[in-house]
């Protein structure tokens, strides 16, 4: 195995699963995250040499992403319907803490493309702002706005979903 395939197999090992879970954060739904995810690796595997020596390989991975998912939520078409083989009788009893994950991702969810990204880059990846700026092809002016604006109704909707938070709210 060449070099060039060691290198990328072993990055590859190392950052997948952080990558399909930042596309799930920006789509929410895990087939279009690994999608995503393996239309980044794809692209980054081909800029690999280029990309190794400028040593921006996990900003580069990230930018790939967001943009896809942007891209894919632009489209006019959208797969709403989920098939199912069989409807369960009963649902499952979920774990501590899981009702609150599911809320913060329906609610990520609701926002719109630009807001939901900027949140999830600035608060969830914790890159700075000038990073996400690049990412998201934008100034750092909109990148603060959206990521405001982005908060503020995510604590709106999660307050609006919670009896407990509504009274904090």
């Amino acid at each position: 195995m060449p070099d060039r395939d060691r290198e990328f197999h072993a990055y590859f090992e190392a950052r997948v699963a952080v990558l399909r879970r930042t596309a799930y954060l920006l789509c929410g739904d895990w087939h279009r995250a690994e999608d995503l995810a393996q239309t980044a690796l794809a692209k980054l595997y081909v800029a690999w040499p280029r990309i190794q020596r400028d040593g921006q390989v996990d900003a580069y991975a990230r930018k790939i992403v967001v943009r896809a998912a942007i891209d894919d939520s632009r489209r006019w078409f959208r797969r709403t319907e989920t098939a199912m083989g069989a409807v369960p009788d009963t649902v499952p009893a979920a774990a501590p803490g899981v009702d609150d994950a599911i809320d913060v991702r329906r609610a990520l969810a609701e926002l719109p493309p630009g807001q939901r990204a900027a949140v999830i880059l600035r608060y969830w990846e914790d890159l700075p702002v000038a990073e996400t700026a690049e990412l998201l092809g934008c100034s750092e002016g909109t990148v603060k706005s959206q990521a405001a604006k982005g908060l503020a109704t995510l604590r709106r909707l999660l307050a609006a979903g919670r009896p407990a938070l509504r009274d904090q709210a």
